[in-house]
């Protein structure tokens, strides 16, 4: 398997290559729009067919890059079946798996940052997307959260996973690359609580402010990345 992890400094956004060096294919998960060039070229580059691009959720704070994706190489779009993004090619649901090439990417349904919140489990890894962070976890207070949902997801699901299993987040703001579920469990702030209430009461706390493109970046990803213009058409970037 070739493994690579992308950042984008902007949305602080961590995108991830994974390639089966047998069938030559390969996906990338939670693509941002700016950095196509540098995703297209770098799998071009190896030797691979990128055959899917995937996003764990609606993203608020960068637009994707699936949509154009999509077009310039043909690769299927896929999200979770909870996605509102009627654009996407597969709706996947809890319990299916992802196929590429020999690799297997299990889809677990992970609500609570927004109802449409998946992770993807591989043997020894875990990409959660805004769901689980490193030493923290994403916010309930936009896109349907619900502080209650998010740690059902993580205390019922992505924390009964083996300690020893690597999470690969959608964004750390602190330069941190990857965690484990048992680094989490111990020294994650946020997971040090007793109860669904006493988690619900944490984050109704923190007052975050909205993200900056939150009313440019929900809208496009919901078409996969197209950008309204003022004139009602759409365009990509």
């Amino acid at each position: 398997m070739i493994f690579r992890q992308f950042f984008d400094p902007v949305s602080c956004t961590y995108t991830y290559v994974l390639g089966d060096e047998v069938g030559r294919e390969a996906c990338l998960i939670d693509p941002v729009l700016d950095r196509v060039d540098e995703y297209a070229q770098w799998i071009d580059g190896q030797g691979f067919r990128l055959v899917y691009a995937i996003d764990t959720h609606i993203h608020a704070d960068h637009i994707t890059g699936l949509g154009q994706l999509r077009e310039r190489t043909a690769c299927r779009t896929a999200m979770g079946e909870k996605s509102p993004a009627e654009c996407v090619d597969v709706k996947l649901s809890e319990g299916e798996s992802l196929t590429i090439g020999s690799l297997l990417l299990k889809v677990l349904y992970t609500p609570g940052h927004t109802d449409d919140s998946y992770s993807y489990v591989m043997a020894d890894r875990v990409f959660t997307g805004d769901a689980l962070l490193i030493r923290g976890t994403g916010r309930t207070d936009f896109q349907n959260g619900d502080a209650y949902q998010a740690y059902d997801s993580l205390f019922h699901k992505l924390l009964l996973l083996p300690e020893a299993t690597a999470v690969y987040p959608a964004h750390d703001y602190h330069g941190q690359t990857v965690s484990t579920i048992g680094d989490e469990k111990r020294l994650n702030p946020r997971l040090q609580v007793r109860s669904a209430g006493e988690y619900a009461d944490l984050m109704a706390s923190l007052r975050l402010p909205d993200p900056r493109l939150m009313d440019v970046a929900v809208p496009a990803n919901r078409r996969c990345g197209q950008v309204a213009s003022p004139d009602g058409a759409g365009r990509s970037g």
